[in-house]
Formats: C-alpha cells, structure tokens, sequence
C-alpha cells in the first residue's frame, strides 16, 4: 500500500482533492473540470479511496465523491514543525499589505484634496475674470 505522501505526490490526485475541499463531485464533474478522461480520473478516485481520502456515497446512477479530512492528519502532522518558517514570512506579507493599504488611502486622499483645491481655483478664477 502506498504512503499518504506517495498518494499526494501525484498532480492529479491533488488536483482532484482540491475540487472536493468545496463541494461533493460527481466522476463525470471532476472529468469536465480537470479536462481528464474517465478511466484517469476512476483510477486516481480508486487510489484516493483506498488511501482514505475520499469516499463514494451512490445517488441514482451516479457515485459522488467527497474529501475525508481526517485522512489528511498525518501530513498536518508532519507539517506542523515547519509553520513556524512560514508563519513569520505569512506576519510580514500581512504587515507589508496593510501598508500598502495605509499609503494608497493617504494618496487617494490627497488628491482628492488636490482636485477639490484646483476646482475651487478655477471657479474663483472664473469669479475673477468677469
């Protein structure tokens, strides 16, 4: 049996468990949207199944597929020692954003003000030259 990583190693795999964090899918919708054929895509569910990562609930005719989160548990497991490179880098994105933010409204309120002046010139000019 493949490891949880040897499952998730694979592009189309992660693509499919992507399209299942928001929503159940059906094979025939995860086909349309990944541009895939039914046999890639059965045989990617097949893996993911038997992995623990999705499972199949019948409806009609039809199998729908849907994420099973927990199965994900050992990757955040393996994961969580490494957060604290990339928390620091996500702080600063965050700080650098809301400065960007701070100096946009600064500049937008400035010319504002500079249109607001140059408008009131023009009619006291107007005034003037009458």
């Amino acid at each position: 049996m493949e490891s949880v990583f040897d499952i998730i190693a694979e592009p189309n795999r992660r693509a499919i468990l992507s399209l299942l964090v928001s929503s159940q899918q059906s094979v025939r919708e995860i086909e349309r949207q990944l541009r895939m054929s039914q046999p890639t895509v059965s045989k990617h569910l097949r893996v993911l199944r038997e992995g623990g990562f999705v499972e199949a609930t019948v409806d009609a005719q039809r199998r729908l597929y849907r994420l099973k989160p927990e199965s994900l548990r050992e990757v955040e497991a393996w994961l969580a020692p490494f957060r604290r490179f990339w928390s620091a880098h996500v702080d600063a994105l965050e700080r650098h954003l809301d400065r960007m933010e701070q100096s946009t409204r600064t500049k937008t309120k400035m010319k504002t003000k500079t249109r607001k002046t140059t408008r009131a010139n023009r009619e006291r000019d107007k005034g003037e030259t009458k």
